[in-house]
């Protein structure tokens, strides 16, 4: 049947909207979702019916899919239709539109392989700087609570700490009484109901006086004073929520000059509709908004949440900047990060036009004097791989994989001309794993490079994905104290 005929068919049938319209897989995970139980079917034969819609579904949201990085195929196991569903390290939660109907009946959820209660450490620990992206996306149907409330907390203080420190003052018309007069003087005021009575000191003046805009920081201290009362709900979700405590607390040192008030709907339509008005003021104005309007993050409502996405590796080499910016304080030594663009370095092609990547750009550097360690940040299960299964045991493709990391690290060590070099590759570990290789002495690995007078050290190290920095730190300060 030619594909125009099957939407026509498949248009005229009737919506499902399930009980529960998500559905959540981990992260870099392959995982067989059955059709039936999430998208329903009709007629007598329900499982072609279930078939056909996980078909649709897939061709209906195929670039939400594809920005999402998960890779969705419709096929029948053991003979029951599903959805084989292939995520990448991209986390998030998108709603997913019904063929049906067109509408966000659906939604799918990709959580961290570790759990939310080790992301909230990491999270707290990277000092939050990096918080999921909210997506310009309809919001997802019945969410069942799978991501903690206070990840749109995270989302939302760290917008309003921009926006607070973005703020300008700006001129306001004042008027008030003055020792000497100043701008427009009331003179008839003065005349009759100061000078007139012994107030010849007491000036009504009108004047432009430049002020911070006290309506906004009102509703910036009511919205924090809300996700400060919802925070002290959930202190057993551990040390993610007393950092945002603090944060919080900052926040309102700051704010306290300005009395808490929830601004009116002709005040939020005055901010949201300013033509031109920078990044960082849009989305501050618009976390107020989520906040006001009682919306929440997929997993935070009963009945919608807002879209959302974090990309795993970018929060694991925070995580990792995070423990080697203790190590760096520790020794006294510099810490560049490729995140703000430091460690970036142009490759110089003859001729220009013909060259492919145009630098390299390591993730961390740790720079002294006598050493430089070079991190590079892996978010991939290799550490865990090879130490179950061992180098022989483990796959072609990991072994090839693994390869590539290697040669990617020695390229970096290239970069520098210290007396001594040291290429880390980093790669996560649940506690579990850590803790084993801890207690064998095997949290790093090490080995020597050596090419005529240059002497090069390759180091392999897993960091948990969890855990206190300020502990982890000793592992990347042994690598710099200690040469192989």
């Amino acid at each position: 049947m030619a594909r125009a005929a099957k939407r026509a068919v498949y248009a005229r049938a009737p919506a499902a909207r399930m009980a529960s319209g998500t559905r959540a897989v981990r992260d870099s995970s392959e995982t067989f979702v059955p059709a039936l139980p999430w998208l329903g079917g009709e007629g007598v034969d329900k499982a072609a019916g279930a078939e056909k819609r996980a078909e649709q579904i897939v061709a209906s949201n195929s670039g939400l899919l594809r920005d999402m990085a998960i890779e969705v195929v419709p096929l029948r196991r053991a003979g029951e239709p599903g959805l084989l569903v292939r995520s990448s390290t991209r986390v998030g939660a998108i709603p997913l539109l019904s063929p049906v109907t067109g509408r966000a009946d659906f939604g799918l959820i990709v959580e961290p392989r570790f759990s939310w209660s080790s992301a909230g450490d990491m999270l707290a620990g990277t000092g939050f700087r990096v918080v999921p992206d909210l997506l310009s996306l309809p919001e997802l149907p019945q969410s069942e609570r799978r991501v903690p409330p206070w990840v749109l907390s995270s989302v939302v203080l760290t917008r309003l700490t921009a926006l607070l420190d973005s703020m300008q003052r700006r001129f306001v018309v004042t008027e008030t009484d003055l020792r000497a007069p100043r701008g427009q003087v009331d003179w008839e005021r003065y005349a009759t109901s100061r000078f007139a009575v012994g107030r010849a000191l007491e000036v009504p003046s009108r004047f432009p006086d430049l002020r911070d805009d006290e309506k906004l920081r009102g509703a910036i201290h009511w919205v924090v004073r809300r996700h400060r009362d919802a925070l002290l709900g959930q202190t057993a979700a551990g040390v993610v929520v007393r950092r945002l405590l603090e944060v919080c607390d900052q926040l309102l040192s700051r704010l306290s000059g300005s009395a808490p008030r929830m601004p009116d709907q002709r005040s939020r339509r005055e901010w949201s509709g300013r033509s031109v008005s920078p990044r960082v003021f849009r989305e501050g104005i618009q976390a107020m908004d989520w906040t006001i309007d009682e919306r929440g993050l997929a997993g935070l409502s009963d009945l919608s949440g807002l879209a959302w996405r974090m990309d795993m590796e970018v929060f694991f080499e925070a995580w990792v900047e995070a423990i080697a910016d203790v190590a760096a304080r520790r020794l006294g030594a510099r810490l560049r990060t490729g995140r703000r663009q430091e460690t970036r370095v142009p490759l110089d092609w003859r001729p220009p036009s013909a060259g492919s990547q145009r630098s390299l750009l390591p993730d961390l550097v740790i720079e002294r004097d006598d050493v430089v360690l070079v991190l590079d940040a892996k978010y991939k299960r290799h550490a865990e791989e090879i130490e179950r299964l061992g180098w022989s045991g483990t796959s072609d493709a990991l072994r090839e994989h693994h390869r590539n990391d290697v040669l990617q690290a020695l390229a970096y060590s290239t970069l520098f001309s210290a007396p001594r070099t040291v290429a880390c590759l980093v790669y996560p570990a649940t506690m579990g794993t850590w803790k084993r290789l801890a207690d064998h002495q095997r949290i790093a690995t090490r080995a020597t490079v050596r090419s005529g007078s240059r002497h090069v050290e390759l180091a392999l190290l897993a960091v948990p994905l969890s855990g206190q920095r300020e502990e982890l730190a000793s592992a990347i300060e042994a690598l710099l104290k200690t040469a192989v």
